[in-house]
């Protein structure tokens, strides 16, 4: 049970961290933001847990197709805002928007004999 806290605060003061730094710097927040510290996080944590490199390859490639889907969201959010949609409803649209992208790459990638 210990071992979860120290997982749980670990990644809770990386991401407490990256808004603070945020507030100073959109740019900064937005580099650490992109690099992928939460994924390294749950592989690192993944194969602690588990010891299985073959649990991480998934893991890391299952990661880089969804990516690709995520990057909507990225690109609907700040259109929304600037159309002057309200914040909640521009996360929200966004969100949804976004996780019918990844309904349909997952789709796609079944299609094509590519199992996630």
């Amino acid at each position: 049970m210990s071992y979860t806290i120290i997982k749980v605060i670990i990644t809770s003061v990386l991401i407490v961290a990256i808004s603070e730094l945020s507030k100073r710097s959109s740019l900064l927040g937005a580099f650490l933001v992109s690099l992928p510290l939460t994924s390294v996080l749950a592989m690192l944590w993944l194969y602690i847990d588990t010891k299985d490199v073959g649990n991480v390859a998934d893991l890391a490639s299952n990661i880089f197709w969804l990516v690709i889907p995520s990057l909507v969201f990225f690109i609907s959010l700040p259109v929304l805002l600037k159309k002057g949609v309200v914040f909640y409803l521009s996360m929200g649209l966004s969100k949804t928007v976004t996780a019918g992208c990844y309904f349909i790459m997952i789709t796609l990638l079944r299609r094509h004999g590519i199992k996630l």
